[in-house]
């Protein structure tokens, strides 16, 4: 097997083929995410803003909660009958499930059977990225040399960030294209333009599953299936056998678990405070994680890398201790920046002309929504104060408090968010980047499959997953700190670094399973 893994020839293509795929499935799994304002002004009641959000980021994490069970389905069938036909199925299942999203008539239309189908096609989004990220990984790693896994996998490490970074990408750029003014064009978007993220991803997915069918099964996997030495059970082998599940739960709360919470934290949590709790600008709340994502990426690669001469445990639980040490700082600089109610009134240096525009409701009552754009001389932001004022039948206006303000940082503001987004990021690619080729070395090839994806999920997929849901509800309930939701992520990440601290191996010796 050593021979075999020493051949490079070709490696490039299979690592360009892999990521690819497993990019597109990131892209298709993390677009509803990143649109989960419009999306939970879309499939769920407009009564109450905050519950359609929290079931919105509740449907986004059952997606999560599902693919432990995808890594089981998909993982067996991958130890079985092969890697390369088990992922090609699971691109094909994503892919349709996304288009199907965008299809979906919205609450207004089919009332409560709207989220219901959303939360299916969420289901089925989830249990193909369980069978996803496994067969990439162990794809890449059974291709590639035994002493260079680390910087080879860390490769597919990127697909996750950058799936990210393309939806974003893409969501702004619809956003925009919609229409010469802006503002029309920000009505379309939220009215029907959100769709196109969605749909368009069926012509992404057709490419990859072109590319995907010219590949070759792994050859450790094929020698072992020439030899007859493929495993006739992979579930009782991976999670019956004391030895092997010993090191599935070691896997789990020992590197997974804090992993997934970093991960989630870093970015897609960064997002939602930003512009749930900060109230920054739309355009801005993504840009900001776009030029981290930008900045960030490489570093995969390079953690990974190291990862070979140094080895994985390390460098992963430096990860997991700089995220517990700075995530509150790091918040509490996001808040101080955008504190515009320490600034008086007296601050107020110009105020633009008030806009009036009608809003029909389904209330009896007419509304008239004052929107008035201030310039603060302090910082240099600039915010949008929306105002509801309800005209009665007797004729007076009573005012009512402002619905939300969104603000739109100076430049020398917006730079500082995006390096403070960066440094998460870096806490990310420092856990992220050597945990593929970790996980391969952990487990004998005819069932690695199954067994990496299992922990890999349940520590992504549930605790990792959860991080956005379970962080913004807290701030629900407390709402007298704004930093409350980081608890949880804190919490998870120092459990996971106290117990990988005393029983996981700084494995240097990646050929310990071949």
């Amino acid at each position: 097997m050593t021979e075999i893994n020493k051949e490079t020839k070709g490696i490039w293509k299979v690592i360009g083929a892999s990521s690819v795929g497993t990019l597109i499935e990131w892209y298709d799994f993390y677009i509803f995410g990143s649109l989960a304002t419009v999306i939970a002004n879309q499939f769920f009641p407009k009564t109450n803003p905050t519950a359609a959000l929290l079931s919105t980021l509740a449907t986004f994490a059952a997606g999560f909660i599902v693919r432990p069970f995808g890594a089981l389905v998909f993982g067996r069938l991958g130890d079985l009958i092969g890697r390369k036909y088990t992922f090609l199925l699971t691109l094909i299942l994503m892919g349709g499930s996304t288009f199907a999203i965008g299809l979906v008539p919205s609450y207004e239309s089919i009332g409560f059977a709207a989220p219901i189908i959303v939360l299916l096609l969420r289901l089925l989004q989830g249990l193909a990225l369980g069978g996803e990220y496994g067969g990439a990984a162990t794809y890449v790693a059974e291709h590639a040399p035994p002493d260079r896994r680390g910087y080879f996998t860390s490769w597919i490490q990127t697909t996750a960030t950058l799936g990210l970074f393309v939806s974003l990408g893409v969501i702004l750029l619809t956003r925009h294209s919609l229409d010469i003014d802006q503002q029309k064009s920000i009505a379309k978007f939220n009215d029907w333009g959100w769709r196109i993220p969605f749909l368009v991803s069926i012509l992404l997915v057709i490419v990859s599953i072109y590319i995907r069918l010219k590949m070759k099964e792994s050859p450790l996997f094929s020698k072992l299936k020439s030899e007859g030495k493929i495993s006739i059970n992979p579930l009782k082998e991976s999670f019956v056998h004391r030895g092997n599940l010993k090191m599935v739960l070691l896997a789990l709360f020992g590197a997974t678990m804090g992993q997934g919470v970093i991960w989630y934290t870093g970015q897609f949590y960064a997002q939602s405070f930003i512009e749930n709790v900060c109230k920054v600008d739309f355009d801005q709340s993504r840009t900001i994680i776009i030029w981290a994502i930008l900045f960030a990426t490489p570093f995969f690669v390079v953690f990974g890398s190291w990862s070979d001469r140094v080895g994985r445990k390390w460098i992963m639980m430096a990860g997991m201790l700089a995220g517990i040490l700075f995530y509150r700082p790091i918040y509490q600089q996001f808040v101080t920046l955008t504190d515009i109610d320490s600034l008086k009134t007296s601050q107020v240096t110009s105020v633009g002309e008030p806009v009036l525009k009608r809003e029909l409701l389904k209330a009896s009552s007419d509304s008239l929504i004052t929107t008035t754009r201030l310039n603060i001389s302090a910082d240099g932001i600039s915010y949008k104060e929306v105002n509801t004022d309800t005209l009665h039948a007797s004729g007076k206006i009573s005012s009512a408090k402002p619905l939300y303000t969104e603000k739109k940082l100076p430049a020398p503001v917006y730079w500082k968010f995006v390096l403070l987004v960066f440094v998460q990021i870096i806490f990310v690619t420092m856990v992220y980047g050597p945990i593929a080729a970790f996980l391969v070395e952990m487990f004998p090839t005819k069932i690695r499959y199954t067994s990496m994806s299992l922990p890999y999920h349940v520590g992504n997929g549930v605790f990792g997953g959860l991080t956005p849901f379970i962080a913004t509800l807290l701030t629900t309930i407390y709402t007298g700190d704004k930093l409350v939701g980081l608890w949880y992520p804190i919490g998870i990440a120092a459990v996971c670094l106290m117990i990988g601290l005393l029983y996981v191996n700084n494995r240097i010796d990646p050929d310990v399973n071949d």
